[in-house]
């Protein structure tokens, strides 16, 4: 269960507490621990826990949750306790370590900061998530239970993020009291203890304004910007981790840009900085040449010097002039340099992102060709193959096999032999590099696309359900799939059984991935899925790996029934007895082929590996 690692943590937390305690009892020391030997258990803790997650769980890494958690748990009474001693305010008042109520009171707050982290920093991520998938389900098609759940969902996480946003403004506000109090109470007593001369320069309203309502206004405007400065930088990493786990080169095509911003715009303040104060100048004096000149206008009129100060006056308003067109110049040229870089850096993240809109398949185009009738006989003839990553290394050579309409053949061989390749091949995902691949005597590229991957149906070892009810799983992709198809389909894939046996039958909900399904029975969905779309041809790549042999066989037989051509692509070499044809492939070519009788009075390459994965 998901709470579980988190009660171990907390119990493992609670029994290194005790250990401590009875270590520090019977060395009766009361001069060891102090400020630095909490911080050294906090460390020891942390990497015991990680430690300890490792012996039990081997690589897997602790969820980010849980690690957030951990890392509460053991720094933040040290980090706490920090703060308070270094304002003065506490002590450790003789003791080597905090008390039991003090430990108990920082896994309660550890366990309500990781709380409130978590729901108030997913609330912009998980909302968005729900309304998108709301409102994609009123666009496309609707199924009630998949929209009452995400509704549902939606309704919880705006529900708990109201109440979240709630204990955080809360939360600030306690904070904001108790800021007040002590302030208030410090400044009280700082006032009480001046001497009468300080009394006589400060008016006893103006000293009462201070302690009360600027200490108000210092609370608000900490704790405001404390609040804000918190989120944002929080908000920041967030952003930058996801944006890293992305894309890597456009988060550091972002971090370019806001490099370069944070320069210009500093650049620029300093500037305006400058100009604000030969402005002010100018200003200060204008209003001194004016108040001069006015208020001395006898001496002017008698000294007959008006021109004189007019030209005064007239010089400092070129100069003010000057310095107002130098700005109006400055400032467009640098919202234009801030512009152009922002414009610049995006122009270089959208050319990356067109680059793959604009890129033409390297594959041959799709056909037109899709005939009401298909027989479903395959070949393969002088087929070489490489994967792209790996051009050099041809994983098969001038391969040549036929697979017959309407029959059962099975492709085994040891791994790494090309069997994938194939179905690979087969499906279209790739194309060879020569040769051909063709179904009914035409290549495979002939075919119109849909009708091809239509006709031609795989089911991997592991095949992947979506989230939704049985039906929809077997139905999906198809657009007119009633019922009674489903139910066939079904039953062809030995599966109407366990569906039927279902509270809600083809309306269950399979979960996450199909979690709610075993193996065995997710891979019958996955076949009933490659059925209702009545291909002609369809690939098992181990798709019956975890299915009794009888179920196998009965699939098969089922399948075969219909006249369908089955390729079956095993390592179990037990479930391929029964097949028509069986190809034997290593190093990417055909080496032995024919029924098991005749493979197995052969006594090669085949008869052998039987013998030793049956002796």
């Amino acid at each position: 269960m998901r709470w579980k690692p988190y009660v171990c943590v907390l119990l493992g937390d609670t029994l290194l507490w005790l250990l401590l305690y009875c270590e520090l009892l019977l060395l009766q020391c009361s001069s060891c621990g102090g400020l630095p030997g909490l911080w050294a258990f906090g460390l020891f803790k942390w990497t015991f826990m990680l430690l300890a997650w490792t012996v039990f769980n081997g690589d897997k890494p602790p969820g980010p949750v849980l690690h957030r958690f951990v890392v509460l748990l053991c720094l933040l009474l040290p980090a706490f306790e920090s703060v308070r001693t270094a304002s003065g305010y506490w002590t450790f008042e003789g003791r080597p370590v905090p008390g039991p109520g003090t430990v108990l009171l920082a896994q309660l707050s550890s366990i309500a900061a990781c709380a409130l982290w978590d729901m108030e920093l997913t609330r912009d991520v998980l909302i968005p998530k729900y309304q998108g998938s709301v409102l994609g389900m009123l666009r496309g098609q609707l199924y009630q239970t998949h929209y009452l759940k995400e509704l549902g969902g939606l309704a919880l996480v705006s529900l708990g993020s109201s109440l979240f946003t709630g204990l955080r403004g809360g939360t600030f506000m306690w904070i904001l009291a108790r800021l007040n109090q002590r302030v208030k109470s410090l400044l009280y007593s700082s006032l009480l203890k001046q001497d009468i001369h300080f009394f006589e320069e400060n008016k006893p309203g103006s000293l009462a304004s201070r302690l009360h309502s600027d200490v108000d206004a210092m609370g608000r405007t900490v704790v405001m910007n404390c609040n804000l400065l918190a989120r944002s930088t929080l908000k920041i990493a967030l952003m930058l981790m996801m944006t890293l786990w992305l894309s890597w080169q456009l988060t550091l095509l972002v971090v370019v840009e806001m490099r370069l911003q944070i320069v210009l715009q500093s650049r620029y303040n300093e500037y305006r900085k400058e100009v604000k104060e030969q402005v002010l100048d100018c200003e200060a004096e204008i209003n001194r040449l004016a108040s001069q000149t006015l208020g001395n206008i006898r001496v002017v009129r008698s000294c007959r010097a008006e021109r004189y100060e007019a030209t005064e006056y007239d010089r400092v308003l070129n100069h003010m002039r000057d310095i107002k067109r130098r700005k109006g110049i400055y400032s467009p040229v640098f919202l234009l340099v801030r512009r152009l870089l922002s414009v610049g850096i995006r122009v270089l993240i959208l050319h990356t992102v067109f680059s793959y809109l604009d890129r033409t398949p390297t594959g041959t185009l799709a056909g037109d060709l899709a005939p009401h009738t298909l027989e479903g006989k395959i070949s393969f003839r002088n087929v070489t193959f490489a994967y792209p990553s790996a051009p050099d290394r041809h994983v098969l050579q001038s391969l040549s096999m036929e697979l017959p309409a309407g029959k059962m053949t099975a492709i085994v061989g040891p791994s790494g032999g090309g069997k994938t390749s194939c179905v690979s091949l087969l499906k279209r995902l790739y194309e060879p590099q020569g040769g051909q691949v063709l179904l009914d005597g035409e290549p495979l590229h002939s075919y119109q696309y849909k009708y091809l991957h239509q006709k031609v149906t795989l089911v991997p070892q592991n095949p992947q359900l979506f989230s939704g009810s049985v039906g929809s799983n077997i139905a999906y992709g198809l657009e007119n799939c009633t019922r009674g198809m489903m139910e066939e389909a079904a039953a062809r894939a030995s599966a109407s059984g366990f569906i039927e046996s279902l509270e809600q039958k083809y309306d269950t909900e399979v979960g996450e991935c199909g979690v709610r399904l075993g193996e065995g029975l997710k891979q019958c969905v996955a076949i009933a899925r490659a059925l209702v779309r009545r291909p002609q041809v369809i690939i098992l790549d181990e798709a019956t790996s975890h299915m009794d042999a009888n179920i196998q066989h009965a699939v098969a037989q089922k399948v075969l029934v219909q006249g369908v051509t089955l390729l079956v692509v095993a390592h179990q070499l037990k479930t391929v007895e029964q097949a028509d044809h069986i190809i034997f492939m290593d190093g990417g070519a055909v080496l032995e082929q024919g029924t098991h009788q005749e493979l197995m009075e052969r006594r090669g390459r085949y008869q052998r590996s039987y013998q030793g994965a049956f002796p």
